[in-house]
């Protein structure tokens, strides 16, 4: 059972930014990072099956955004490298969350330069660049508001009212260290704020083939393939039913039930493989103080 529990954790961990090996989550001792133990953010972004739905979700709905698309579309090697990109996400996710202050100021000013970095013009001639404050709030946005949506749904740790706004106005730290303005920092300005954004976003062949690509990823591993297209249709399942609309994306009831009792069972396992996740390291840096 060991070998068992261990080859799905090294899976598990080769999917995420623990991959790169590039940051120490369990030193120096005692060191809280951005937020520590205690926070909201912790408990939401400590979960590898929400946070996996969740990241699907969120790509799908920042995809919709014609700028954000134009931006992924010029400037990344999506197609040849998706699990790269979903690597570095993971990377900069965890370590803005769960690393030593230093390090995650460190993965911030990296990302900053790279956006300096990207800018052009979408298909249609309006100009985008990455480092665009109202453009970093709508990846901010679409990104968290589907990590909540995912931990309400598969984790369930931080549900009341006032441990959301936590986690909001925490993430919200880092977005505006990014350079990202006037974030909406509770759920229901996060839904006010999706709903402002409706007329702004679209659907065409460019969104479709991004999509396309990312729901085909073929995880490594033969007993990852069908967890894959589990957490695939998940994702599909955490957006809002506007977006699966403009996305031409849907499932039938009964593939919603299915995917969510799939998705629990999932859960149940990997939480009980994975124990050297950047979650577990970070705690045990500050338990082992």
């Amino acid at each position: 059972m060991i070998g068992i529990r261990r080859m799905i954790e090294a899976q598990v961990l080769g999917l995420t930014g623990m991959a790169l090996k590039e940051i120490d989550f369990e030193r120096p001792k005692g060191e809280p990072g951005l937020f520590g133990p205690q926070s909201a953010i912790w408990q939401v972004h400590g979960d590898f099956t929400s946070m996996l739905c969740g990241g699907i979700s969120a790509l799908l709905l920042q995809m919709l955004h014609p700028l954000a698309l134009a931006g992924v579309w010029d400037h990344s090697r999506f197609r040849e490298d998706i699990l790269g990109r979903l690597r570095r996400t993971s990377q900069f996710i965890s370590a803005t969350t769960f690393a030593t202050t230093p390090d995650a100021e460190r993965l911030i000013a990296k990302v900053q330069g790279i956006h300096q970095r990207i800018a052009g013009v979408d298909k249609d001639g309006t100009p985008y660049q990455a480092s665009d404050p109202a453009l970093l709030t709508w990846v901010h946005v679409a990104e968290c508001s589907r990590f909540m949506a995912s931990h309400l749904r598969y984790k369930r740790t931080v549900v009341s009212p006032e441990r959301q706004e936590d986690y909001f106005r925490e993430s919200a730290e880092i977005a505006r260290r990014l350079g990202a303005r006037d974030i909406p920092q509770t759920p229901q300005e996060v839904a006010d704020y999706l709903e402002a954004m409706r007329p702004r976003l679209r659907c065409d062949e460019r969104t479709r083939e991004v999509a396309q690509v990312l729901l085909s990823t073929r995880l490594p591993g033969r007993m990852s393939q069908p967890v894959g297209r589990v957490m695939m249709n998940a994702g599909i399942d955490l957006l809002p039913e506007w977006a699966q609309e403009m996305l031409g994306l849907s499932l039938t009831p009964l593939q919603r039930r299915t995917t969510r009792l799939m998705v629990h069972g999932v859960a149940r396992v990997l939480r009980a493989s994975v124990r050297n996740g950047a979650w577990h390291c970070a705690m045990r840096r500050m338990t082992e103080a």
